[in-house]
Order: C-alpha cells, then sequence, then structure tokens
C-alpha cells in the first residue's frame, strides 16, 4: 500500500498575465539556454519555442528584475548575440531553490494536510495578473493628500513612475521609501504617440523604439523598449496607429497616468 510519501510531487512555480506565462519553469528554461548558447535564436531552438515565444520570455522576465536579466551584444561573426547577467544567473538559482522549497512544501500537504501552511504562499504560487505590464519597483518618496497619496518609485536608475493610491491603500500595503512593491499598467492605460507630439500626462512619459506593432481590428498593439532592459505594452485602436504611422524601429513616447498604476507587494 503506497503512503503519500511513496509518490514523487512536483511542485511547479509560474506567474502569468494575460494568460501568458512571465516565468516559470520553462522561461528559466530559456535564460539557461542563452546563457549556454550566447544567442537567443539558438537558445529558442534548445528549449523548443520560437524565436519570438523566447523572445517575449525573456523581455516579460527583465520587466521584473530590477536589472536586466539578460542584455544583447553586438559584434561577433554571427553580427552579435545574448548574454545573461548575474542578475540573470541570481534569478536561475533562487528559481530553483524556491521550487524546490515548493516542492517540499507540497509533500508535507499531501502528508499533513493544510495545517500550518502560510495562505500567502499558497495564493501566491497561483498567482495570475491580467496586466501586461508588470515591474518590480523601488519606492522612493510617498506624498499624502487629504484623500489621495501620490507615490514617486523608480524602475531603475533613469526610469521614474508615478501612482496615485487612496490614504486607505498606502496605510493597507504600509508604503515607505526603500520598500518594493510591484507596479501594474494595463497595456489599454497606455497612450502611444510621436516623440514630439505634447506629451498627454506631466508623468509616465517614457521615450524607446518600437520593437513589435501588431495589427488587428480593431487594436493594434505596440511593444516599445524603454531602456535599461524594460519594455511598456501598449494597445490602441486600429484607427489611431494608422493616423500616428509608427512602425518597428521608430521612435516613440509611451504615456499613462499616475491613476492608472496598480500596486501590489507581497
Amino acid at each position: 500500500m503506497s503512503t503519500p510519501l511513496d509518490k514523487k510531487i512536483d511542485a511547479t512555480l509560474a506567474l502569468r498575465s494575460d494568460g501568458r506565462l512571465l516565468v516559470g519553469r520553462e522561461r528559466i528554461k530559456v535564460l539557461e539556454a542563452v546563457a549556454e548558447h550566447g544567442s537567443i535564436s539558438q537558445a529558442a531552438k534548445a528549449a523548443g519555442f520560437s524565436y519570438k515565444g523566447a523572445w517575449d520570455a525573456v523581455q516579460a522576465i527583465n520587466n521584473l528584475l530590477p536589472s536586466p536579466a539578460f542584455v544583447l551584444k553586438a559584434g561577433g561573426r554571427s553580427g552579435g548575440g545574448a548574454e545573461v547577467t548575474p542578475e540573470g544567473l541570481k534569478l536561475i538559482d533562487a528559481f530553483h531553490r524556491l521550487e524546490e522549497r515548493l516542492t517540499r512544501i507540497s509533500s508535507a500537504i499531501a502528508l499533513d494536510g493544510l495545517e500550518g501552511i502560510d495562505d500567502f504562499l499558497l495564493w501566491g504560487v497561483g498567482l495570475r495578473i491580467s496586466a501586461r505590464n508588470v515591474f518590480q519597483a523601488e519606492v522612493v518618496k510617498v506624498e499624502a493628500g487629504a484623500v489621495d497619496v501620490d507615490v514617486s518609485l523608480r524602475l531603475s536608475d533613469r526610469l521614474p513612475l508615478h501612482a496615485i493610491v487612496t490614504n486607505d491603500a498606502l496605510e493597507e500595503l504600509d508604503l515607505k521609501p526603500g520598500s518594493r512593491a510591484l507596479a501594474l499598467v494595463k497595456s489599454p492605460f497606455v497612450e502611444i504617440n510621436r516623440i514630439d507630439a505634447p506629451p498627454l500626462h506631466e508623468r509616465n512619459r517614457f521615450v524607446g523604439r518600437i520593437t513589435r506593432r501588431i495589427d488587428s481590428e480593431p487594436r493594434s498593439e505596440f511593444l516599445l523598449d524603454i531602456g535599461g532592459g524594460k519594455s511598456l505594452t501598449a494597445v490602441i485602436s486600429h484607427a489611431r496607429a494608422e493616423e500616428l504611422g509608427l512602425r518597428e524601429g521608430d521612435q516613440a513616447a509611451a504615456h499613462f497616468a499616475p491613476e492608472n498604476v496598480i500596486l501590489a507587494i507581497a
């Protein structure tokens, strides 16, 4: 007669956005393959991904880290390549260690049930996020008003971010300078414009290069490289996209209101 201890339990960790995997075992395999082969295209083949799938995976991971997990490098006989940064190597190691821990927790659940298991940990393992833009950010300054609170954050040394939350949210999240939070922005809240156009918002304006444009009716999707290994996804009407005439490789500006930034903490 078998017991729970006789069975190997394999726990998997995954963070998803709009049904798309941001960080999971397969995405970590892509990073490991980049570290081994020094090329996105070769890493995609080794990990069983399309080139686009591998590229989307590592870009999404970059957005979740304070500094990039991978960077592109110029030169070489093939015209360039990619490499995993020390931050990316730390992520790979931390991911495997966390999955091992979750496997031990799963084994404990199989043996003893849920008693004594941290509910938040279980909630976090199954977390699904409906926002395409998910960034890890550091709180720099908190300015409280009578109703709203202006929270200044930074995605990196050169990428500031602003959010407006209520006083109740400030108290519940315990936001203060130096603390870290996830900043989430749904892609329809991000507006794309020409860089010479007047800014739609005084804050949260990011200038970068369009690396992907996907058209359909009635919307178009843009992916904007904003530097520091970060990217922004914007979804606007197809009519507006045609009016702007922006294509892949063009410089553009992305804007969104501080009120459209959602903050979350672990």
